[in-house]
């Protein structure tokens, strides 16, 4: 009997105890301070929805400001954003005028066929780029384009055809207000912007670095003050959120070719160390850095060494079948050296220092977009799904190892949230990463 009441004072117990537990209270979603009478995003690839190396529909709908957008409209705050999106059934377009690309199999010169990234068709939708949108879509709030650069930011014309190929950014062609007379900015200041969405910079590094530094050189940290001083002057008095650039040298697009790729058998040891052991280079059996170019060496070669990058423009049936890097030196246009590493660290390092100063002077919010970087370098777990830098199967970054897929910008749109929450005592949602669209296979 005593056992039994012990039994049913245990029980009332356990009731007692779960009818004190505290509700979750649902906190509706809101804009805190931001005023979004007039929302406006500025930027390059990231912010257009550039990925797959080419604009397309999905990437746009996707776009780092457009899912942040969508998460602010929980709220019943918001206003409409236009952006220029592509037609529903193109297949996207880059300047070279190739479509997207998707997951595909390729043969490769061995007769050796897997999995590969390929053009989605013979080319892309011209029609896309070459449309001036404006007239009957505009006016567009956001006025990121694909390759843009901090110095075109006030570039009167830079949408302009008649300036030539080259000398103009067919991107911002089709959304400019007038081709010939407008700027980035202009067309920005007459939308009078109340809250602004910034990205500057990323797109300048990051061709630097896939040219493998042979391109024209990076503006110097004090031209980038001074552009960036512009868009101050453009919006004296406009809140905001505004990303450091993160770190490119991060993305797959340098990290999937290993510095050490070359890997011989015996036969193959001796036959290349006939060539070389005479300039003093040696080959091993088993693994091996890359022959590369090097004009700072007696003989203009030298093997590659751990920390150096392989980028993923190489072309591999050139290294699989004809030689190249091994026999033949890797063009100085698909390497980066360790000494062109550290100096592209180092202007990464002062742009970022322009950028923070320039949000605490202005009281932006300051998005630090590296460290999502550094989290899928290692690799993170989000609502069960491992997501990294790993080529492909990472699951962050699109079929060009360089912009991320929608996944990849839903990870960055919640820093970019958290910080507009932080500074501006804003309750907006968080997107829910894993919903979004990854990498699709065949």
């Amino acid at each position: 009997m005593m056992k039994m009441k012990r039994h049913i004072m245990f029980l009332v117990l356990i009731i007692i105890a779960s009818s004190c537990k505290p509700k979750k209270v649902e906190v509706p979603a809101t804009l805190g301070d931001i005023d979004v009478t007039s929302t406006v995003a500025i930027g390059g690839n990231s912010f257009a929805g550039y990925s797959d190396d080419a604009l397309h529909l999905e990437g746009q709908e996707y776009s780092i400001p457009s899912i942040i957008l969508d998460r602010m409209e929980e709220s019943n705050q918001f206003n409409p954003f236009t952006l220029p999106y592509l037609s529903s059934s193109s297949n996207g377009i880059n300047l070279n005028g190739d479509s997207k690309l998707i997951l595909g199999y390729k043969t490769d010169c061995n007769n050796e066929t897997s999995l590969s990234p390929i053009r989605k068709a013979v080319s892309g939708n011209v029609d896309d780029l070459n449309n001036w949108v404006y007239g009957t879509d505009g006016p567009f709030f956001n006025l990121s384009i694909p390759n843009l650069k901090f110095q075109e930011l006030n570039d009167v014309g830079l949408g302009n055809p008649a300036n030539g190929i080259g000398n103009y950014n067919p991107w911002f062609s089709r959304i400019a207000s007038d081709q010939a007379n407008s700027s980035i900015l202009s067309d920005a200041v007459a939308l009078n912007p109340t809250f602004l969405f910034l990205s500057i910079g990323q797109d300048d590094i990051t061709d630097f670095a896939k040219s493998g530094t042979t391109g024209t050189a990076l503006p110097s940290s004090v031209d980038f003050f001074n552009d960036l001083q512009e868009v101050a002057t453009a919006f004296p008095n406009t809140q905001g959120v505004i990303s450091i650039i993160p770190n490119v040298l991060l993305t797959p697009y340098f990290n999937t070719i290993p510095y050490n790729g070359l890997t011989l058998e015996a036969d193959q040891a001796v036959t290349i160390n006939n060539v070389f052991n005479p300039i003093g280079i040696s080959f091993n059996v088993g693994d091996n850095g890359f022959l590369i170019e090097d004009l700072s060496e007696p003989f203009g070669v030298r093997k590659m060494v751990e920390g150096e990058l392989v980028l993923l423009s190489i072309p591999l049936d050139s290294v699989k079948c004809f030689g190249m890097g091994s026999i033949v030196p890797i063009p100085d246009r698909y390497i980066l050296t360790l000494d062109e590493i550290t100096a592209l660290n180092q202007t990464l390092f002062q742009y970022n220092n322009e950028i923070s100063s320039y949000a605490a002077t202005y009281n932006y919010a300051l998005v630090d977009a590296t460290a999502i970087y550094l989290s899928l370098q290692s690799g993170i777990v989000y609502n069960g799904v491992s997501i990294s830098t790993e080529f492909v199967s990472g699951g962050a970054f699109s079929m060009d190892g360089l912009n991320l897929n929608p996944i990849g910008n839903a990870l960055f749109a919640n820093q970019y949230i958290k910080a507009i929450n932080d500074k501006y005592n804003a309750r907006i949602p968080l997107a829910p990463v894993t919903n979004y669209p990854g990498v699709y296979f065949p």
